[in-house]
């Protein structure tokens, strides 16, 4: 890894966290809702757009150091698995199990389709 690359991942990276806490603002200001509806928004998302750059990147029409940037940096700072983890704690513990196991197993799930739908998107 280049030194410009190794950069562009850590400003990626800042760039996505910026964005998760803009987005996780804004729903929380817009959505009274004691349930995690930007977290899950911003996983969810964030899985679509990864399982997109990473189907353009193995169908090379997008390099690999803009993978690492967009993927690793933009996505990996954006996405927040142990958010979703330490809400779902918070919900169980709250005394809210339906709403605890609804987000920790819709997370994934959500995630995981969306990551699909992601890397099925690059092959059109």
């Amino acid at each position: 890894m280049t030194p410009l690359v190794f950069l562009g991942v850590a400003v990626g990276g800042g760039v996505g966290a910026a964005l998760r806490f803009v987005l996780d603002a804004v729903v929380r200001e817009r959505v009274a809702s004691a349930y995690p509806l930007g977290t899950l928004l911003i996983n969810v998302t964030g899985s679509l757009l990864l399982g997109l750059v990473s189907g353009l990147a193995a169908r090379h029409a997008l390099g690999a150091p803009w993978a690492l940037v967009l993927g690793t940096g933009l996505c990996g700072g954006y996405t927040t698995f142990s958010t979703a983890s330490l809400e779902t704690v918070r919900l169980a513990a709250d005394g809210r199990r339906g709403a605890a196991l609804l987000n920790g197993l819709g997370t994934l799930v959500a995630s995981v389709l969306a990551a699909a739908a992601g890397l099925w998107l690059a092959t059109l």
